[in-house]
């Protein structure tokens, strides 16, 4: 199985969406209410850091000259 390479977007947005999950879950439990006035913001703000980390990255990688091996294929 050829290994693929990291999608730090994808990452990002999947833990932030996770974390959101859990802090309205852990709040219904525990009955307090979540501001959504600061939830909301701070989750543009994660998800536009995590869209420039991950452009950053793809450039890093793009820029970065590789070996091509037998198994990593052309592109």
């Amino acid at each position: 199985m050829r290994k693929h390479q990291l999608d730090l977007f994808s990452l990002i947005a999947g833990g932030l969406f996770t974390a959101i999950a859990v802090l309205y879950l852990v709040a219904a439990v525990n009955d307090v209410s979540v501001n959504g006035r600061i939830v909301i913001p701070v989750t543009f703000i994660v998800l536009g850091l995590g869209g420039l980390a991950g452009a950053v990255a793809a450039a890093v990688r793009r820029s970065r000259p590789e070996d091509r091996g037998p198994d990593r294929g052309v592109s």
